[in-house]
């Protein structure tokens, strides 16, 4: 039985990576510098996975970025626009400008596309096809790390490269217009795959994995004949190499036939997302010579595995099909969670005993095999532990759990339907056409980091701390002012992230130290963890938006993180229904909700940008998870009189399949990113006549790149040709916390000027 991994966290014990990135970015390290760090950190991933016994490492699952533009990066699928600029005189820029942009005295080329990595919280690159595109070898960069590895490793033969399957890359990548579809694309480009593969065949490799998530979603025709085409020629040009073909984050059963017409040496599943396809994988594949690859341990949550039960599918795996067709890993890559557990010091210690990142959950693969080779005693302190959670006052307290599932209909309704509550707030707030705010946080400088820092470190008093965070409060005010914003924001200063704050004030939620998980680029996020049940133990946000509002005549809007988002975006408890855990957390913000109105805020926003990421990816299990999704923003936003405007935010949203359910959160107003996609979200919201108030992001927060006045005029018409101009905001796509101040000064002022324009060109109202 082989032990494996799909894949390691690349950003470092200690973020060296995000570090080294942002310092090379603004030119304070070179390029060498760079490529010395991220040696490193591979020099480290590849040890700790020898250390652990594991019998294939990956390879190629390091990125200074994200790995679909390294894909892309290898393959040649770089638009010309980023080939032709005559600054960049090195691939490292090249590749750095299609995921940032590059804007350089007459050059201004926006940044790729980017979207969320299937129901992940991690982005990727949006590959971007042509009608002719044409497919190379354009990077060395997997066959320079397997050598690499290699000196490391001292064997070859445990050496196992990583690359995102043909099929699964064409489908993440998007038509430059609507002349062909991306699938046709397919012959030339197995024809490269073919040539990579063979030239990793020669420098000795035994294994490769090809990673085909595409196996886990509703396939349409196109793609079925696209993937056996593809695999039919692999398989029978690739024979003398071992290929993993792996799926992951749900069960493969829909598109288990499509074996039947080719071979490869083995298929990884997941069986944390979906265990009952087990039993019918093994009956669908016992009678070939195929491999089976267990996903068994949790490579997307922080929970230690569940020895008993992992034994147990391991050994009705071995049964039909025998030990030696039989491998053991994590369900995904361990990039979606935090690199050492022993490098957090002040978890509560019953907590922490149940908990494993992804150095622990290597090591849970050696001691299930171990397990499997007699030893009793490391089942038994597993089970133990387990068992000693389930009864813990800790993680369970009876009264909160019973108020979360008495929900009445009238706790998810507002007391009016939209256009009631419109007429009401637009005579209340008096706001010009084509309102413009942004969504929330403001540039998260050095100097605020250090203070936060200090103040955690007792190094401040609370009073001291509290008169930084107003002192910088009321200068962002002032900021916004001058601009011309007309719905402010208090910049979320005291704020370290949207979702961690909260967890420091709830009940049943706690925080990280070194927690930290790539959510793109140089960009991480430390997910709170859900260990208990959830309540408020007081105001959360009050104080800071009532000071913020004490010192403007201009409207503030209140900031919350909505229940869904704050589920997604944790380590979520895996002992009760995930719905049981999101009403337990809608209640809490909607007590917020009802004390920020109370003190006299008239607009609260309730930031939803993980709703579309949660979505389950087969449309069959889409209803019950809106069911609960949309009940648990309802509870929290629905208690509010029709006077008080209620906002929220979503991230890189294609709302396209189920807008009547967008629709049913009933938010006055939705904010969501439109910016990199020049739009083309709106048609669908235009053709669904779509109720509500919306704000189509102008300005593109992803990328240091500040867009002209010119050019968000040019958005904001496109918007007005879709949707009612009565009904839209004009607001960047999201919070402007990665950003720099001289980036976010201009892009807001053009983003004002623009908004002003508009209202004298398209609806001829005075500026």
């Amino acid at each position: 039985m082989l032990k494996h991994n799909l894949g390691y966290p690349r950003i470092g014990v200690k973020r060296e990576l995000k570090k080294a990135c942002e310092l090379y970015w603004t030119n304070k390290i070179d390029s060498h510098t760079l490529f010395e760090v991220g040696k490193k950190i591979r020099e480290e991933n590849w040890k700790t996975q020898e250390l652990a016994n594991l019998d294939l490492i990956p390879c190629n699952d390091f990125s200074f970025y994200d790995q679909v533009l390294d894909m892309s990066f290898l393959l040649g699928v770089i638009p010309e626009s980023y080939l032709s600029i005559p600054m960049i005189k090195n691939r490292i820029d090249l590749y750095f400008s299609m995921a940032r942009g590059f804007q350089k005295n007459k050059w201004d080329i926006k940044a790729l596309e980017m979207t969320k990595w299937f129901n992940t919280n991690y982005h990727y690159i949006v590959p971007e096809f042509n009608k002719n595109q044409k497919f190379s070898i354009f990077s060395n960069k997997i066959f320079d790390e397997l050598e690499e590895s290699e000196r490391i490793l001292k064997s070859i033969k445990k050496i196992k490269p990583v690359l995102i399957g043909p099929i699964s890359y064409l489908f993440l990548g998007k038509e430059k217009d609507n002349s062909f579809h991306r699938m046709d694309l397919i012959e030339d480009l197995v024809t490269v795959y073919i040539k990579i593969i063979n030239k990793l065949i020669d420098k000795g490799i035994n294994w490769i994995q090809l990673d085909e998530p595409i196996l886990v979603l509703d396939m349409t025709k196109k793609e079925k004949e696209a993937f056996q085409y593809a695999y039919k020629k692999i398989s029978k040009t690739c024979s003398n190499i071992n290929i993993l073909l792996t799926s992951y984050f749900d069960g493969i059963l829909d598109n288990i036939s499509l074996f039947k017409s080719f071979f490869v040496k083995a298929l990884h599943i997941d069986l944390v997302e979906d265990s009952n396809q087990l039993e019918k994988i093994i009956n669908f594949i016992k009678e070939s010579e195929m491999i089976l690859s267990l996903g068994i341990i949790d490579g997307r949550n922080i929970w230690k595995n569940n020895y008993t039960d992992s034994i147990n599918k391991i050994k009705k795996t071995i049964e039909f099909i025998g030990e030696d067709r039989v491998m053991i890993a994590p369900n995904c890559s361990l990039l979606h969670v935090p690199i050492d557990i022993e490098e957090e010091k002040n978890l509560h210690k019953e907590v922490k005993k149940i908990m494993s990142f992804s150095k622990q959950k290597i090591y849970e693969l050696n001691d299930l095999d171990l397990i499997l080779k007699g030893n009793k005693e490391i089942l038994l302190k597993n089970s133990s532990l387990l068992e000693q959670s389930k009864i813990s006052s800790i993680f369970h307290n009876k009264k909160i759990k019973e108020r979360a599932t008495k929900i009445k209909e009238e706790d998810i309704r507002r007391k009016n339907p939209f256009y009631i509550r419109q007429e009401k707030q637009k005579k209340k707030f008096n706001l010009p056409i084509f309102p413009t705010t942004t969504i929330g946080s403001f540039p998260q400088t050095k100097e605020i980091r250090s203070l936060r820092n200090k103040f955690r470190k007792k190094e401040l008093t609370k009073e001291e701390y509290n008169k930084k965070i107003k002192y910088f409060i009321i200068d962002v005010i002032k900021k916004q002012e001058k601009i011309g914003l007309d719905v402010l924001v208090h910049g979320e200063f005291e704020r370290s992230d949207m979702v961690e704050y909260f967890s420091e004030k709830l009940n049943g939620i706690m925080s990280t130290n070194n927690g930290w998980v790539q959510s793109y680029g140089s960009r991480c996020v430390k997910p709170p963890i859900i260990y208990g049940d959830v309540s408020r133990t007081g105001d959360m946000t009050v104080d800071w938006i009532c000071f913020a509002q004490s010192q403007t005549k201009k409207l503030m809007k209140g900031m919350l993180t909505g229940p869904v988002t704050i589920l997604k975006w944790s380590f979520v408890r895996n002992d009760q229904p995930i719905s049981h855990t999101a009403y337990q957390i809608a209640w809490a913000i909607r007590e917020e909700v009802l004390s920020l109105e109370k003190s006299g805020i008239q607009i609260i926003q309730i930031d939803e940008p993980a709703i579309r990421e949660g979505l389950p990816l087969k449309k069959k299990n889409w209803e019950y998870y809106f069911n609960w999704a949309i009940k648990s923003f309802l509870i929290s936003s629905s208690g509010v009189k029709d006077e008080t405007q209620i906002h929220t935010h979503m991230c890189y949203s294609e709302f396209n399949d189920f807008l009547e359910k967008i629709a049913n959160l009933d938010a006055d107003v939705i904010t969501m990113e439109t910016s990199r996609s020049k739009m083309e979200l709106l048609k669908a919201f235009s053709v669904f006549s779509y109720p509500n108030e919306i704000g189509p992001g102008v300005y593109d927060i992803h990328s240091p790149r500040i867009p002209s006045v010119e050019e968000i005029l040019d958005l904001i018409k496109k918007a007005s040709k879709e949707l009612p101009i009565k009904n839209i905001w004009i607001n960047p796509d999201c919070g402007l916390k990665t950003r720099k101040w001289e980036e976010v000064l201009k892009a807001l002022k053009n983003m004002t000027s623009a908004a002003k324009i508009a209202r004298t060109k398209l609806y001829n109202q005075s500026p």
